[in-house]
């Protein structure tokens, strides 16, 4: 089909473009333009690297605070377990009873020197963020309802943090 095509039947088509000049731009308009842009831009960049700053700043306190969080949580395992050993030596005077005595002291004062208290439960009002309860008893005259009656195991925090809840008996 091509090849039937001869010279005076090919048309040139031609594109009437609008023969406009660009405006010309003012050289300190653009550099005034261009400027503002990048002055924006810095001031983006400085709050974004303020905000980074003050991010690792509080992350660093928070790691400072409770980076022992783990070890903590371990050795209040290791207080308890003392504890119940040296519940077993009640009104021996022997070495091993002394000695028991004196590890779970200066457990009990080093973790507290790390921030580590223990959590008080009874006679207190129940707390489900603090505190967990076991088992519920009938309410009575002497312990009103929601108040916990007796701890059976100790709970402990690091700071403002639980690391073990106490677990309790609560008057329902």
């Amino acid at each position: 089909m091509s090849e039937d095509l001869q010279e005076e039947d090919v048309v040139e088509v031609t594109v009437d473009e609008p023969e406009t000049e660009p405006e010309p731009v003012d050289p300190l308009t653009e550099a005034l333009a261009r400027a503002e842009v990048a002055e924006k831009e810095i001031a983006y960049r400085e709050a974004d690297l303020q905000n980074a700053r003050k991010r690792f700043a509080q992350d660093r306190a928070e790691l400072a605070r409770y980076g022992a969080q783990h070890l903590a949580r371990r050795m209040v395992s290791v207080l308890l377990d003392v504890g119940r050993g040296l519940a077993t030596t009640e009104g021996d005077d022997g070495p091993a009873s002394e000695a028991l005595r004196l590890l779970h002291d200066r457990l009990t004062a080093e973790l507290k020197a790390a921030g580590v208290v223990r959590i008080e439960a009874k006679g207190q009002p129940f707390d489900p963020s603090t505190m967990e309860a076991i088992t519920t008893v009938p309410a009575s005259e002497d312990h009103p309802a929601g108040q916990v009656i007796e701890e059976l195991e100790a709970g402990f925090m690091l700071h403002d943090r639980v690391l073990q809840a106490s677990r309790v008996v609560v008057a329902a």
